[in-house]
């Protein structure tokens, strides 16, 4: 079984995506530069507004979470898992962890990239307050 998820957000000239162990989508405006995990601001949804399906079938060990982040011609992909102690009941965040922690902000964790992975001309495109991004989850429970 499968669900996807599609996130609309943009740039911000704070992102540098530096972080080796998250990266992170965010509903909020604003970025300081101390958010080096932050590769989007401005996102259309958080971890509590997935929708049940998504959320139902990523919380098993071995769903398999594919994070793609597309901005003007450049495109990343984010190989993750999902988890039984995901909440998915933050407001405004979404975390992609390469470790096993888990907290109400948690997309995915186990993955196979954090924010400093990216590609430094995805990034570059990441760092336009202009910049539309479309970020697609799609969680695959085939068990």
């Amino acid at each position: 079984m499968k669900a996807s998820e599609t996130i609309i957000a943009r740039g911000h000239e704070n992102v540098t995506s530096r972080n080796r162990t998250t990266l992170e989508i965010t509903k909020e405006p604003h970025l300081t530069e101390r958010g080096d995990c932050v590769v989007v601001v401005g996102a259309n949804k958080g971890a509590s507004d997935l929708s049940p399906d998504f959320k139902k079938l990523a919380q098993n060990e071995k769903a398999r979470i594919t994070i793609t982040i597309e901005a003007r011609g450049q495109v990343e992909v984010v190989n993750a898992y999902g988890s039984p102690q995901l909440s998915f009941t933050h407001p405004t965040d979404l975390v992609v962890r390469k470790s096993g922690y888990t907290c109400s902000r948690t997309l995915a964790v186990r993955a196979d990239k954090a924010a400093k992975d990216l590609s430094r001309k995805l990034v570059e495109k990441l760092q336009n307050p202009r910049q539309r991004v479309k970020v697609t989850l799609t969680v695959d429970s085939a068990i």
